[in-house]
């Protein structure tokens, strides 16, 4: 594989005179930023609260120092919430950028072709036929792989461009989401407080037991996307010269979009149907770092743990309403950036045919 990536470097664009890519420069510097900002946003989420707390007594309870009393609340009721924001926030993102990249389409996102859709039917199911919490995971893989399945059944028929996929992904989106809300509403009403956070996309009530389940399987995930990344980098060639470079373009398609359906539907499992992460943190990355490589692609993750967290913090602290969940606030974000890309896709098209 190592040969294959350097005879696909040999056969790319030419470097800059610098011999470095453009934004390449810039990747360490804003992911110490990122890390800064999610340092202190993660200081905000563990500090505030109905009780406030001094951020330094706050940071010691999250590691379990101090008052045994700081150390309970930060740990079993602040700390968990936080964590599950930062595990779905990256791997959503970087379910994106796998899936922008693979279909090289800037509206190919998760929650836009129905697969976080999916994630949220299997779990809500989960949940009806009364499983464990630590089995939502597993249902929302599922589900997500359900989505997918439906997707090429009904938007490969006859070999269409990913515009095509695209729509019936919304399709498969709409109409597992209306799947969802008719399980939601015919629940008894225990189970229907439970289930509505599948519906909007929330972190409330998110234990370690949860966090721990779906958060070390999108660590594996994750893993595998970065080993894969090289595979990636060979298809941008086109399949006729990674085919030529002795990749499998077929196999490498199918595993790159396994990996992205896995790690949107285990981040589904925590957060429910998140709208804008995955769609909109990897044109961000790009317009920041420049163009994509394994560098970028670990930026996506750390973008989309900020921007879920922070997200989640102004669902809590800053609109007039208490109690949103954090799946309006993206929504909010992400209704006008995709009819943006879509008006710019039509007009992008539009040239073409002209």
């Amino acid at each position: 594989m190592n040969d294959v990536v350097q005879s696909a470097k040999a056969l790319g664009s030419p470097a800059p005179a610098t011999g470095r890519r453009p934004g390449r420069g810039r990747t360490p510097l804003l992911a110490l930023a990122g890390l800064v900002v999610l340092g202190a946003l993660v200081t905000v989420s563990v500090a505030k609260g109905e009780m406030a707390l001094p951020p330094v007594e706050a940071l010691q309870g999250l590691f379990g120092v101090g008052d045994p009393g700081t150390v309970l609340v930060v740990q079993e009721f602040r700390a968990p919430r936080m964590a599950a924001a930062i595990v779905a926030g990256a791997g959503l993102a970087v379910g994106g950028a796998l899936l922008q990249r693979l279909f090289r389409n800037p509206l190919a996102s998760p929650d836009v072709m129905g697969v976080t859709g999916g994630a949220s039917f299997g779990a809500v199911a989960m949940l009806a036929a009364g499983a464990s919490q630590a089995l939502m995971p597993l249902a929302a893989l599922g589900g997500g792989l359900l989505a997918a399945v439906l997707l090429g059944v009904f938007g490969g028929r006859s070999g269409t461009g990913v515009t095509r996929l695209v729509l019936v992904g919304l399709a498969v989106q709409a109409g597992l989401s209306a799947a969802v809300t008719f399980m939601v509403v015919s629940f008894p009403t225990q189970l229907a407080g439970s289930a509505l956070q599948w519906t909007t996309g929330s972190v409330y009530g998110r234990t370690w037991t949860e966090v721990w389940s779906a958060g070390g399987a999108v660590a594996v995930g994750l893993a595998l996307a970065f080993v894969l990344h090289r595979r990636l980098a060979v298809l941008d060639l086109g399949d006729d010269s990674a085919g030529t470079l002795g990749l499998n373009t077929h196999t490498a398609r199918l595993q790159i979009l396994v990996i992205a359906i896995v790690l949107a539907s285990l981040a589904a499992a925590l957060t429910g149907p998140v709208a804008f992460v995955a769609l909109a943190v990897p044109h961000m990355v790009r317009f920041l770092a420049g163009p994509p490589t394994a560098g970028t692609l670990a930026l996506s993750a750390l973008a989309g743990a900020v921007l879920l967290l922070a997200s989640d913090l102004v669902a809590q602290y800053l609109l007039p309403v208490s109690g949103l969940p954090v799946g309006v606030v993206t929504a909010t974000l992400g209704a006008p950036w995709l009819l943006a890309l879509m008006i710019r896709q039509s007009s992008s098209v539009n040239r073409s045919v002209r």
